[in-house]
């Protein structure tokens, strides 16, 4: 069972079925992959913009039959009017296709799974995305990692989705320590070498390494910390040329303090050529490095390039 790829479908109100189905359509390797969401609905979006393949409902991961079709692990749930394209509140289906998947990954019977995207309201404020939601239930608070990742460089942001106005307080050493000691293991033991580490200042050229400054009270003291501590690790950089063509031969991962610091300028760079990964589970979680993209819902111009490198990748690591 654990050579199974599930992917969540997601939110129901974006372009994840028609994602979902054009990926599976063109991944070579496909036998092992079956999806956890609401059949109907999904059978139902992909029809609706002419996209045929082949969909087997199962109840039980235990149902999960190799036989050339989409399997669809059925969560139940009453869409009501969502089949007329009406938004509604699906709240409750969202994070029980979630739990359902870490369950499975938590209880061993698969090795971690692949979530389309999902609109972070679902949350309620409560967390501030997929990556804090699954870290709390893995009882890792301020250890997660999330790592944007291509084969030609890495990114992650120190924190997540915070408003600018809270980042500064947010910059401890014991969080820089945690997540970089988080980053450092878990890239190793995923991609079998240390990874060569750059961090970023938080302000503009560093504060110009002013004494008071949060890059010289705060962050150059944890790298060289974490240095001693045999990491490879280098900084802090100003954000502003860390992305040249040398530093991108240089480093394997860039780590900016906030999260447009580093994604803006790699997404600028890269496109949909990456993917979403959690570092610090006690399972791999994956995700497409896109939203749910509702302005194209329907429309059959979802771009699919983002989860197919997903599951091609899930797939290389679970050989």
């Amino acid at each position: 069972m654990k050579k199974l790829i599930a992917i969540v479908a997601g939110e129901p109100n974006s372009i994840n079925s028609e994602i979902i189905a054009k990926t599976w359509k063109v991944i070579k390797n496909k036998k092992n992959l079956f999806v956890i969401g609401n059949y109907l609905l999904i059978k139902n979006q992909i029809n609706k913009i002419g996209l045929k393949i082949p969909l087997s409902e199962i109840n039980s991961i235990e149902q999960f039959d190799n036989n050339n079709k989409l399997n669809i692990l059925n969560i139940t749930y009453k869409f009501k009017s969502i089949f007329k394209n009406q938004k509604i509140d699906t709240t409750d289906y969202v994070l029980n296709c979630l739990d359902v998947a870490h369950n499975l990954a938590d209880e061993g019977k698969i090795k971690g799974f692949i979530n389309a995207p999902i609109n972070k309201t679902v949350f309620n404020n409560k967390y501030l995305g997929v990556t804090e939601y699954l870290a709390a239930k893995n009882n890792i608070k301020d250890q997660e990692v999330m790592l944007i990742h291509n084969n030609k460089l890495s990114v992650v942001p120190l924190t997540t989705h915070l408003e600018i106005k809270n980042i500064t307080n947010k910059i401890k050493f014991k969080l820089i320590k945690s997540k970089m000691l988080t980053l450092n293991n878990c890239y190793t033991h995923l991609f079998k070498k240390k990874p060569k580490i750059a961090v970023l200042g938080l302000n503009p050229h560093n504060s110009e390494h002013r004494i008071n400054s949060i890059e010289n009270k705060i962050i150059a003291p944890a790298i060289l910390k974490l240095k001693n501590a045999g990491i490879n690790i280098k900084g802090p950089f100003p954000a502003d040329t860390i992305f040249n063509n040398q530093n991108k031969i240089n480093f394997n991962v860039i780590v900016g303090m906030y999260h447009d610091q580093v994604l803006a300028p790699f997404k600028a760079i890269y496109g949909y050529d990456a993917i979403n990964i959690t570092l610090g589970l006690k399972y791999i979680r994956i995700s497409p490095d896109h939203g749910v993209a509702q302005d194209i819902i329907g429309l059959n111009k979802a771009n699919p390039q983002s989860l197919i490198s997903a599951v091609n990748f899930f797939n290389k690591i679970n050989d």
